[in-house]
């Protein structure tokens, strides 16, 4: 993306998405449509797991095991703090219950069993988490962020000049971008070309923010118009903004797309239009040079091997997006 560092998916070289998957997964989706979309508390315990401790074992070995492969101050604490927005259904959210679910806490738990400690999540704003990061708020921040060359690297796009000493990303899924409409509101809108001299509405700060900032000037140097840019803190305050103004269209990473879709209004409030485009990696992102990557690479695979990974993954109706490597700054 063109924006800010926190973006949640990449906007590098454009690329485009096959239907099959949309389809797919969308399908799929339908599964989890009963789960409720709901705001975001200040913090959360969501995504807990762990391997508990060898009897008799010193310093606190754990039967879990990956756990000696963990950075000792880690494996001191027995938590892995998350920084994350939990306001992006399905990747992470709360349900009905206030309880903290979604695609990245299960991984949690999951990757929690292999490392023998606890994943605990914290709420933060999108555009922030990066910063808790560096600050040590949070041990790993962990959001449908996507790994990019220039967030590995501490480089601001829009300036290309470094700001930062950059993270490190542990890859574990793939997504593109969406656009999606009212029903009642297509207006013959089919591709980001479509949206010339008309409004749209996306979260602050992310790819679907720079995508239309980008096709905006394409617009005006066509003569068909700029498009109109309605930015918000989260995805659930651009949505609820389509559902009852003059905007033609959203756009947000493809899972989150297709899970409003299917749930916003039972199904009634939106489609998905076009293709998507920009697919990239997701990743969980670690302060540069953090020891911690290795471990989380490994536990990533484990859980792929296992099985346990692609139930995850079936779980949230999400397969297309699914990898079968964790790799370590695989964006770019």
């Amino acid at each position: 993306m063109t924006a800010s560092t926190t973006c949640r998916t990449a906007s590098t070289t454009r690329r485009t998405a096959g239907a099959k998957s949309r389809i797919a997964a969308v399908g799929a989706l339908a599964v989890t449509g009963a789960l409720l979309l709901a705001g975001c508390g200040d913090q959360t315990g969501g995504g807990t797991a762990g391997g508990g401790k060898k009897e008799g074992a010193s310093d606190g070995a754990s039967a879990a095991p990956l756990f000696d492969q963990l950075p000792k101050p880690i494996q001191d604490k027995g938590v892995i703090k998350v920084g994350s927005d939990i306001a992006y259904p399905p990747v992470e959210f709360k349900d009905s219950s206030g309880k903290t679910v979604g695609i990245d806490p299960d991984l949690a738990d999951a990757l929690g069993k292999e490392l023998g400690v606890r994943f605990e999540f914290e709420n933060g704003t999108f555009d922030t988490l990066l910063t808790g990061l560096r600050s040590k708020r949070y041990d790993i921040a962990m959001s449908a962020m996507t790994d990019t060359k220039e967030r590995q690297d501490g480089v601001d796009p829009d300036t290309g000049k470094k700001v930062g000493e950059g993270v490190d990303f542990v890859d574990y899924f793939t997504a593109g971008v969406s656009l999606y409409t009212r029903k009642s509101a297509a207006d013959g809108i089919n591709s980001w070309s479509d949206l010339c001299g008309k409004k749209i509405v996306v979260q602050r700060g992310t790819v679907s923010h720079d995508l239309a900032k980008d096709e905006s000037e394409t617009c005006e140097r066509s003569g068909k118009g700029a498009i109109s840019i309605e930015a918000f803190d989260n995805d659930q305050q651009a949505q609820t903004r389509l559902r009852s103004s003059d905007a033609a269209a959203g756009a947000s990473d493809f899972p989150v797309a297709a899970y409003a879709v299917k749930t916003s209004g039972g199904g009634k409030d939106f489609q998905l239009v076009g293709a998507q485009v920009e697919a990239a990696p997701y990743g969980i992102a670690v302060a540069k040079g953090d020891p911690l990557a290795k471990p989380l690479q490994a536990a990533m695979d484990a859980i792929i091997k296992s099985g346990e990974y692609d139930k995850i993954m079936a779980k949230w109706g999400v397969e297309d997006g699914a990898v079968r490597k964790a790799e370590i700054n695989g964006g770019s």
